[in-house]
């Protein structure tokens, strides 16, 4: 008995997490269509999951301005590196490639670096647990402090390059549901998220030229799909309309 209910213990943690990074693995198979030729080809999206999922975000974003936007966004997706889908920085290259001729990025990224080992085995400890009081790990924070060196590398070879503004949207905090509890990262979202704002302020863009999105307190968890982690409708359309009004002069 004990060793089927220590199976039973294991199957509640390890099943989802399982049907989770499946999913975020399939990478192009659970996102929507790149846009390599839009009516506007010098606005250009890339990112992960929250933008690739179900297009939404960019819908709205489309609807608003009248016109499309090329997008590369794929789920799965790392801010560098990664093996389950092409990185942000990749998608970057690819765009550039397909046009080099790019006035203003929309992304995210650095969401999948953190939450993928935390699914799994969490390694670097960025779950914070009841008994650690709201205190973020140092191995944790140091992890982030790697990522954020990448996000500036990213954001000043973009600036090299001559792409005008850059909108960084962060990343808002899961949740716990039937499926998934991700609850406990919440000390992680805040600290990435103030990480990647400072990568705006010191990258090589002058202040305003890039933009960081912070949707923590404009998602709750009504706005989250049962997955947890990505948004539903009435989410995406409240992604769409913080990142509107700082697209629209741009365009």
């Amino acid at each position: 008995m004990k060793k089927f209910l220590l199976k039973s213990k294991w199957a509640k943690v390890f099943v989802p997490a399982v049907l989770i990074l499946t999913m975020i693995g399939c990478g192009f198979v659970v996102s929507v269509p790149w846009i390599r030729n839009a009516d506007n080809d010098q606005v250009v999206n890339i990112g992960d999951s929250i933008f690739a999922m179900s297009g939404e975000i960019q819908g709205f974003l489309h609807s608003y301005a009248g016109e499309t936007f090329r997008r590369y966004a794929v789920s799965g997706a790392e801010l560098t590196g990664g093996a389950l889908a092409p990185s942000v920085a990749s998608q970057y290259n690819t765009a550039k490639a397909d046009n080099s001729n790019i006035d203003v990025i929309f992304m995210d990224g650095r969401g999948n670096d953190i939450l993928l080992p935390a699914i799994a085995f969490d390694p670097y400890d960025c779950r914070t647990q009841w008994y650690e009081w709201g205190r973020l790990s140092d191995s944790c924070k140091d992890f982030i402090d790697d990522i954020y060196v990448d996000a500036v590398n990213l954001l000043n070879e973009m600036y090299a390059d001559g792409v005008d503004h850059v909108i960084y949207q962060g990343y808002y905090y899961t949740k716990d549901t039937w499926l998934m509890q991700l609850d406990n990262l919440e000390e992680a979202v805040d600290y990435g998220d103030i990480r990647l704002a400072k990568a705006c302020q010191n990258s090589a863009y002058a202040p305003g030229d890039c933009t960081f999105i912070d949707p923590r307190w404009t998602i709750n968890d009504s706005d989250i799909k049962s997955d947890a982690i990505h948004p539903t409708t009435s989410g995406s359309e409240k992604l769409a309309d913080l990142i509107w009004p700082v697209l629209q002069p741009l365009l």
